[in-house]
């Protein structure tokens, strides 16, 4: 059966091609651009392309599309996160550790599907940014569609604080402040997402820059602050990896018998030692400057009293 869907705030400002993989779910990509290549997809009567961008009113033909039956995907359990900062515009949780931020490669569903599943009458949720599976800590989501480009605008152009608890190994040098390696991403021999140290003038490689502030060291380990000014994959666990110092539990750049060690010892710390512990932005209707906070999960305090 055609449907007609009328576009609302939640959707205005969507390209064509998403806001239909969201109304259809299931049915593969492909098949969704083919329709809209064939014309059968009509946006105020007209046909248009996948990039069109949809304004508010605006009237989406959806012809009907079968789905494929496929294996019953495991049911998303209804999930809410200890919230540090909330209002109609947009959240602040503080994520576990262990817990990935959307499902894909391997994950079923992550913080959002558990999200949308305990908020059934949320209009909209959508992450404004991502944090590793094994990172704990804050992370962004937008309950409106002008709140989550206002935040990403504010990401692209540096103009957020994003600062991480690290423990590393051995001694960090006191007079490395400022990391600034260029980063390049690459699908390594085992399918795995890789990110390594790049030069300057490679094609690919992309500038990165970390600030280091030690808060707190023994000969064994330090605890350091870390604040990005570019969010780039696996940044933090690279920059620090190649000045010499991996992250304690870091389990595909770290010293993996180091981490046995501590997994098997009293602390029995078998996890990542990354904590996303301070945010600050401007708010996307106020303009006021929102900085948040997240405690040092217990695992990680006790490692640190250990």
């Amino acid at each position: 059966m055609v449907r007609r869907v009328l576009v609302d705030e939640g959707s205005a400002g969507q390209r064509l091609d998403n806001f239909l993989l969201r109304e259809l779910k299931g049915v593969p990509k492909t098949h969704v651009y083919r329709v809209i290549r064939a014309g059968e997809v009509r946006v105020n009567k007209g046909r248009a392309q996948a990039d069109t961008r949809l304004e508010l009113g605006d009237e989406v033909r959806i012809p009907p599309v079968r789905v494929p039956e496929k294996a019953e995907a495991p049911a998303v359990p209804a999930r809410e996160f200890p919230v540090v900062f909330e209002d109609e515009h947009l959240l602040v949780i503080d994520k576990p550790a262990g817990v990935a931020v959307h499902g894909g490669s391997g994950v079923s569903y992550g913080v959002i599907e558990a999200l949308r599943r305990a908020r059934p009458t949320a209009k909209f949720l959508e992450l404004v940014h991502r944090l590793d599976k094994e990172t704990s800590g804050l992370l962004m989501i937008a309950k409106k569609r002008s709140a989550l480009v206002n935040l990403q605008d504010q990401l692209r152009e540096r103009e957020t604080g994003k600062t991480y608890a690290a423990l590393v190994w051995g001694e960090w040098p006191a007079k490395l402040k400022v990391i600034d390696v260029p980063l390049v991403k690459f699908i390594g021999s085992d399918g795995e997402r890789w990110v390594r140290p790049g030069k300057a003038d490679e094609p690919d490689a992309k500038r990165s820059i970390s600030l280091v502030k030690v808060m707190q060291k023994t000969p064994r380990f330090s605890l350091l602050d870390v604040t990005i000014k570019t969010g780039r994959t696996h940044q933090i666990r690279v920059h620090l990896q190649q000045a010499g110092h991996a992250i304690v539990g870091d389990p595909k750049y770290g010293d993996f018998d180091k981490n046995r060690e501590l997994a098997r010892g009293a602390a029995k710390f078998d996890r990542m030692f990354l904590h996303a512990r301070r945010l600050t932005f401007q708010h996307p209707a106020t303009g006021e400057t929102v900085t948040c906070e997240a405690p040092l999960p217990a695992d990680c305090q006790a490692v640190l009293t250990a």
